[in-house]
């Protein structure tokens, strides 16, 4: 178990060095996101004109939902892991990890955590600079159960956004092109995952029936668990069928993986 700890431990340190490299990168992408949530305020504010709630959530709320998902999409968010998957099968870079004692999924997690670590501390920091501007508009509950299902909630978010765009990667296997595929999958996590607007806004039904897609926890369960947009009940059921989406999407992830190495032809050395 040492040795196992200690093999991954090693990639995430190499990964975290990786992607330091590119850390302008990811700073620049966090301060030209604040510029979308400057718009998020005005649409949210025009919309919130002549009104004090919609949905049953006041502006500053609603804001706080908006300024919450910002953040945490830079610590959950799966960014270019696919594309990157891809590459490797494309160009036999997998072949590394057919004959060693690496698992495949593990070494490419440990990399996503390394690259989320990075691009989520420098996301914070135009958003501590932002702060004193933000702050009146912050109206976090402080709950203690809130953190409790908040965190695990966070974590299982990571793994499925992951664990999708790892299948993704995997269709390389039989699909030379899987930018079709990742692009429309974007679209609706956008949608489906809150990313456009509170989940809770729909109709009753198509809310409820969301709620049994994986889309609903890449984002929205997490944030909405922080931000007071769900009661700890519907916090406790939201958290078992995300648990079994995690576990449903890892059978799946390891399905291609079997499937796809049958395709599969290594050449060299």
């Amino acid at each position: 178990m040492l040795r196992l700890i200690g093999k991954y431990r090693h990639t995430f340190l190499v990964g975290l060095q990786g992607n330091l490299v590119y850390r302008w990168n990811f700073a620049l992408r966090s301060c030209f996101s604040l510029l979308h949530l400057v718009f998020i305020f005005l649409l949210w504010g025009a919309a919130f004109a002549g009104q004090t709630t919609i949905g049953g959530f006041g502006l500053d709320a609603t804001l706080t939902y908006f300024i919450a998902l910002f953040i945490l999409h830079f610590f959950v968010g799966a960014f270019n892991e696919d594309y990157q998957i891809s590459e490797e099968i494309r160009n036999g870079l997998i072949n590394q990890f057919l004959l060693k004692p690496v698992n495949y999924y593990a070494y490419r997690f440990t990399i996503f955590l390394a690259s989320r670590l990075v691009s989520g501390c420098l996301a914070l920091v135009p958003f501590l600079l932002c702060l004193p501007l933000l702050k009146g508009h912050l109206v976090l509950p402080c709950e203690p159960w809130r953190l409790a299902l908040g965190l695990p909630a966070l974590l299982l978010s990571a793994l499925i956004q992951f664990t999708i765009a790892y299948c993704f990667g995997l269709l390389t296997f039989w699909f030379l092109e899987i930018q079709s595929f990742v692009v429309l999958s974007y679209a609706v996590e956008t949608l489906l995952g809150g990313q456009v607007f509170p989940l809770d806004l729909l109709p009753a039904a198509l809310f409820r029936v969301s709620q049994f897609l994986p889309y609903y926890y890449q984002m929205y369960f997490p944030v909405a668990i922080f931000t007071g947009r769900l009661g700890q009940a519907a916090a406790v059921e939201g958290l078992c069928v995300q648990v079994f989406w995690t576990l449903a999407l890892l059978a799946i992830a390891s399905l291609l993986w079997k499937r796809g190495l049958r395709r599969h032809t290594a050449v060299g050395g």
